[in-house]
């Protein structure tokens, strides 16, 4: 069994890009040091002609040298080898992501559970402005898959829910994703107005990808950095990153990229933590310290016409309704003929008039008395 490697992993070097071969490399690195991997490997298109548009200008489109492989077995061997690295290389409780086309990630995607990855999700990214299928042979190709796994089906992974939720304006986030395509400013060119990348992934998925998926501190690896968009992401959000690239002309693009990126003041890192991640107190405590006083009123929400539901705090922060005692779930249940409730998000503290949800009260507790 592999153990976490947290005393190796302090040693490595990080924020950096390692030049060379992508599979030689992550061999170099201790076992289990890695919090998240994120992978835009070479998608293998196989393209044979040039693609023309209608005025029969050439389209600037993935030939690069890079995307070219034998055959499907040779690129089916070259993906085992460096998801077996990934595998190694992460921490029990991160997880990966793998982005890729039709032409892809369905081979990728098969590879990853051969090796006992659990796939968590499958994210269609929805290009906003894709480019027009030129021949009108097929229909325009207009998203792209990531892959979300964890390291087994028992791995205790990272996943924001409420920080997702509250980047959706509150409301649950979906598994397909509507984001430009790189492009204006932010793509890359050289002095002749080419790209400098031909798949250069905007920084707005990859800020979803990390602040779904890890939290500040991490250390994240990206095997095919490229321009180095997981670089600027990850150091914006407060993540440390490990790069590896072979092409010079990419480096050269993502240092000078990354040499401009400003790390953002720690304090406005803060995300909304899940309610699993949040700290656990008894009722008792808002009692006991005085916050919440025995013989307080406490009722139910307004729209729930309040006067109907009330309860009476007891010394041992139970609650007394009708000569009946119970904890603030009982006896909100107890109130309402359910069978169940969260008294936290039920009772209100009234005081002059005015209701203040208890929970709210609890969160203020945990601030002021630094319970984090």
């Amino acid at each position: 069994m592999i153990k976490e490697n947290v005393k190796e992993t302090n040693k490595l070097k990080t924020n950096r890009i390692v030049k060379g071969d992508t599979i030689q490399s992550m061999k170099d690195f201790p076992d289990r040091s890695f919090d998240l991997v994120f992978a835009d490997p070479p998608y293998n298109l196989q393209l044979k002609n040039d693609l023309l548009r209608p005025d029969s200008s050439k389209v600037n489109a993935v030939d690069d040298h890079w995307d070219k492989f034998e055959n499907f077995k040779k690129y089916d061997e070259f993906t085992f080898e460096w998801l077996v690295e990934c595998k190694r290389l992460l921490k029990s409780s991160g997880s990966i992501w793998v982005i890729g086309s039709y032409h892809n990630i369905f081979r990728i995607g098969k590879i990853m559970q051969d090796l006992g990855f659990w796939i968590l999700n499958d994210i269609i990214w929805r290009k906003a402005n894709p480019m027009p299928n030129f021949r009108g042979t097929r229909f325009t190709n207009a998203h792209e898959t990531l892959v979300w796994a964890s390291v087994n089906q028992d791995s205790k992974y990272d996943f924001n829910y409420q920080a997702m939720k509250s980047l959706n304006e509150g409301i649950q986030m979906r598994s397909d994703w509507t984001i430009p395509i790189c492009s204006g400013k932010e793509r890359l060119k050289d002095i002749n107005g080419k790209k400098i990348h031909s798949t250069q992934k905007p920084e707005a998925l990859l800020y979803r990808v990390l602040l779904a998926s890890s939290r500040p501190g991490d250390l994240i690896l990206d095997p095919f950095f490229g321009t180095g968009t997981t670089g600027v992401v990850a150091k914006k959000l407060g993540r440390s990153y490990i790069g590896i690239e072979r092409e010079k002309k990419y480096i050269s693009a993502a240092e000078k990229r990354l040499k401009n990126v400003k790390t953002s003041n720690p304090k406005h890192l803060a995300i909304t933590e899940s309610k699993k991640d949040q700290i656990r107190i008894p009722f008792g405590n808002l009692v006991e310290s005085g916050v919440i006083k025995p013989g307080s009123t406490l009722k139910g929400p307004r729209r729930l016409k309040a006067k109907k539901f009330s309860a009476i705090v007891r010394a041992d922060g139970s609650l007394s309704v009708k000569g009946e005692n119970g904890s603030i779930h009982q006896m909100g249940a107890k109130v309402q003929g359910k069978e169940s409730c969260n008294g936290w998000t039920f009772w209100h503290l009234e005081e002059k008039g005015r209701l203040t949800l208890i929970d709210n009260l609890r969160s203020e507790f945990i601030v002021l008395n630094g319970k984090n």
